[in-house]
């Protein structure tokens, strides 16, 4: 699999407190994991949205990942509010995720992430376009 990087990313990821590079560098890890797992995906490009280390690859949505000052606690993966994915994602795990809105799972910075179902919302939304009109996304 190929991944496209943007040198701009790598800056963003330095740019954060420690222990907040840590954890978006294992969601950038999971992403990139997820990706090469599913086998049909060829490429990913990784690369800056809104100031956001941002996944995206043919055939699903645009994944982005973010820590905000305003929340020091906690970071949080993104995607676009206009897809099902998180209201899928409050039916198939209900209360395992802090969500916001239909934009964003929030992790806390001092919790261990569900590693299983965190892969399985990043699969959904690497393959959305083509799961996307499936009763539960397919699940």
């Amino acid at each position: 699999m190929q991944i496209n990087q943007d040198p701009q990313v790598e800056l963003k990821f330095q740019s954060y407190p420690k222990g907040v590079s840590e954890k978006l560098r294992s969601l950038r890890k999971l992403i990139l994991e997820t990706a090469l797992e599913i086998g049909s995906i060829k490429a990913v490009e990784e690369t800056l949205k809104w100031g956001e280390p941002s996944y995206l690859v043919k055939k699903g949505t645009t994944i982005r990942i973010d820590w905000k000052p305003r929340a020091p606690q906690q970071y949080g993966m993104y995607f676009s509010c206009q897809t099902s994915l998180i209201p899928t994602f409050k039916v198939l795990y209900g209360g395992l995720f802090k969500y916001e809105k239909d934009r964003a799972l929030l992790f806390d910075l001092n919790e261990d992430l569900p590693l299983k179902e965190v892969k399985e919302c990043i699969a959904l939304a690497l393959q959305y376009h083509l799961v996307k009109n499936l009763p539960l996304l397919g699940k």
